[in-house]
């Protein structure tokens, strides 16, 4: 007999003797576990699963996967790479035993993802996880309704006395001012004395990609500054 059991996102099709590796379990080696989320045993197909079924296992070993490299480049300028490594934790279980019906009624711990040693009581009569069931007694406990304080209107930035009207800039419209006015940037004078390294810091602090050599501001802040 076979069944296609559920754990950890993923499914998978076993029988009596068969050795997996699933998703790391809260269980150490030796214990017993039963998994309960079973989608299909024999020819029974789950509606989702199938009820009162389950596949119990005895835990061999906590291990690690193989190592996964992850490696990140910003393509930029100022640009940035990364290398991180991963090793998935996974837990070693041989499959015991398939049972059809009366799973419910085991006693076995049941099969909990995560870092713990599941030793709690659930409401099938299956021991499960303390952070499980610490989740599902906050899920039952009725919150009082808190009043919500009026989210705060941003304050706008304003131009500070003697700046120019940045929007005679080419493409620069109230939404870019705001950005160029929140950096600091208040005069015609101020943008014809960027050099490159300043167009660059400010190309990538306010993400304006290319516009400020596209569109020639530094040539027109020139001719606007002299009024």
């Amino acid at each position: 007999m076979f069944a296609v059991l559920k754990t950890g996102g993923k499914q998978y099709k076993v029988a009596s003797g068969d050795v997996l590796r699933v998703e790391k379990l809260a269980a150490k080696a030796g214990d017993k576990v039963q998994f309960n989320e079973i989608l299909m045993v024999g020819s029974t197909v789950g509606t989702p699963t199938v009820e009162g079924a389950g596949v119990q296992a005895e835990v061999i070993d906590q291990i690690k996967g193989e190592k996964t490299i992850n490696f990140v480049k910003r393509r930029r300028k100022h640009g940035s790479q990364r290398t991180k490594g991963h090793r998935q934790q996974l837990t070693l279980v041989r499959i015991a035993e398939i049972l059809e019906k009366g799973a419910d009624k085991s006693g076995v711990m049941a099969a909990v993802s995560g870092a713990g040693i599941a030793h709690v009581t659930g409401a099938n009569g299956a021991p499960t996880s303390k952070k499980a069931a610490a989740a599902a007694a906050r899920a039952s406990t009725p919150k009082a309704d808190k009043p919500k304080a009026a989210p705060k209107a941003k304050a706008e930035p304003k131009a500070a006395a003697g700046a120019d009207d940045l929007k005679k800039l080419s493409g620069v419209g109230p939404a870019l001012e705001k950005k160029l006015l929140e950096a600091g940037v208040t005069t015609f004078a101020q943008i014809a004395a960027w050099t490159e390294a300043d167009v660059a810091a400010m190309d990538e602090k306010l993400s304006f990609k290319g516009r400020i050599e596209r569109e020639g501001w530094i040539a027109q802040a020139v001719e606007l500054a002299k009024g």
